[in-house]
């Protein structure tokens, strides 16, 4: 018997996909299965206190993801987040007078939609920046 599998593809909400895999036969047509296709994105979350590393970690992900042809969303900045810290000024008394010291941690969050094999070796195969923390979920 001669058949054909044919795959379509439908929006159904704002993440799922439908998936029908169709089976054409000289009897009829019998549908095989009826499932939902997983999620396929790569979420990245930067790190760093200093602006100019995490803008430049951004643009060379994107890049590596846009050279083989993954779409991105983002960079999407994160709210930065300040720790302080309190020091006493003297040594031993004068409690009224004190050192205040701040770090601020910058974020950004890229998400790549669709990615292929070659997208993962090229990020990879990214040097980024030690001053950056990267953080990839699947």
């Amino acid at each position: 018997t001669a058949y054909f599998h044919l795959v379509f593809l439908f929006h159904w909400g704002h993440l799922q996909k439908l998936l029908f895999s169709v089976e054409l036969t000289l009897l009829g047509i019998n549908i095989l299965c009826l499932q939902l296709a997983p999620k396929q994105k790569i979420r990245i979350k930067l790190r760093s206190y200093w602006v100019p590393l995490i803008e430049d970690s951004c643009k060379q992900i994107i890049e590596a993801a846009k050279t083989t042809n993954a779409k991105t969303m983002g960079p999407v900045p994160l709210p930065t987040k300040k720790r302080i810290y309190c020091v006493l000024n003297s040594p031993h008394v004068h409690k009224d007078s004190r050192f205040h010291f701040e770090i601020r941690t910058h974020q950004r969050l890229i998400d790549i939609m669709y990615p292929t094999a070659q997208t993962i070796d090229s990020l990879m195969q990214l040097q980024l920046p030690a001053g950056v923390d990267v953080e990839v979920k699947l």
